[in-house]
């Protein structure tokens, strides 16, 4: 990443954002330098030139009616895993 988490919390609260413990904030897409590292879709797709196989279809981008859940876990001490609250949201038609 380019920037480390203290210098984007620095950046958010020097412009005004008020935070409080255990508030969350992300730093965006973590991809990694090579093809297998990538962090997102549209990284995975190369900008939609390349499509990937999805759920027996090839696919470039995410359309209307798609459903996508994320799910995360985090290194806990002494070796467990945290696990992290799972997000799910559906592509909704542009009004």
């Amino acid at each position: 990443m380019y920037w480390t988490p203290a210098q984007q919390l620095a950046h958010l609260t020097i412009n005004g954002a008020s935070l409080r413990t255990g508030d969350l904030y992300a730093s965006g897409t973590v991809s990694g330098p090579r093809r297998d590292q990538v962090g997102s879709f549209l990284e995975l797709t190369w900008g939609g030139a390349e499509p990937v196989a999805v759920g027996g279809t090839t696919r470039t981008f995410l359309a209307d009616g798609d459903t996508v859940t994320v799910t995360a876990t985090a290194p806990g001490p002494d070796g467990t895993t945290v696990a992290l609250g799972e997000v799910t949201g559906t592509i909704l038609p542009a009004r």
